[in-house]
């Protein structure tokens, strides 16, 4: 049985089409889900991508936060649902408490859009599994609020617990606290990460890689092996 993965969109999301690309590439059926319906449709994870859900007024991803859908999302994460939150989703899972800190504007106070070299930190969690300890992979990368930030306890607790997903290298793009790009919850099952693998799936397109495809055949292999 082919796995399905439902892709929200929220009023202003832009990749939500990519990512439904992305997962269709990876093997799996991709789900369009709509930000007012409850009803996730029996779909085996979900992913919030980016863009600027409600044109990111109050606070980037604020409101989203509130959308009937993310009661679902936000009950089922926490049973265990694969969750996985790119840039704008990443903003909504912290504003949702599915993963702690907040995002706040860059440091620079510009809008950035570049290729961004990370380092895989960690490959035990639900979309990593695909990834190397270690590894440098090259990911696009397009945010005006990406600079991630927590008190030192919260960093601390991540870097103990081995929850920093992915780190900076080279150029810190956003000013975001110990160059973190990505973290994950306790379980595992949920990741938020601002860089956007599914413009990393094909030779032909975002960094002419196809180093964030392991997002979603990771994941593809944890449902299917579940």
């Amino acid at each position: 049985m082919t796995a399905r993965i439902g892709v929200v969109t929220f009023p202003g999301s832009l990749d939500d089409r990519d990512t439904q690309r992305a997962i269709r590439l990876a093997g799996a059926e991709p789900v369009a889900l709509w930000h007012k319906d409850k009803d996730l449709h029996q779909v085996d994870a979900v992913v919030l991508p980016g863009g600027f859900s409600y044109g990111d007024y109050l606070r980037a991803g604020a409101i989203s936060r509130f959308s009937p859908v993310m009661e679902t999302v936000i009950e089922q994460a926490k049973a265990g649902l694969p969750v996985l939150g790119i840039c704008n989703g990443f903003q909504v899972l912290t504003e949702a408490h599915l993963l702690p800190g907040a995002m706040l504007g860059n440091n620079h106070l510009h809008f950035i859009c570049r290729d961004q070299k990370l380092r895989v930190e960690n490959t035990s969690s639900a979309w990593t599994t695909d990834y190397s300890a270690g590894q440098e992979i090259h990911i696009p990368l397009k945010n005006m609020d990406g600079r991630y930030v927590a008190d030192e306890y919260t960093l601390d607790k991540l870097e103990a617990e081995g929850r920093v997903a992915f780190r900076y290298l080279d150029f810190n793009p956003n000013g975001s606290l110990r160059d973190i790009a990505g973290i994950t919850n306790e379980a595992g099952n949920v990741v938020g990460l601002m860089p956007h693998p599914e413009h990393a799936v094909e030779p032909l397109i975002g960094t002419g890689r196809t180093d964030g495809l392991p997002f979603f055949s990771s994941i593809l292999k944890k449902l299917v092996n579940a």
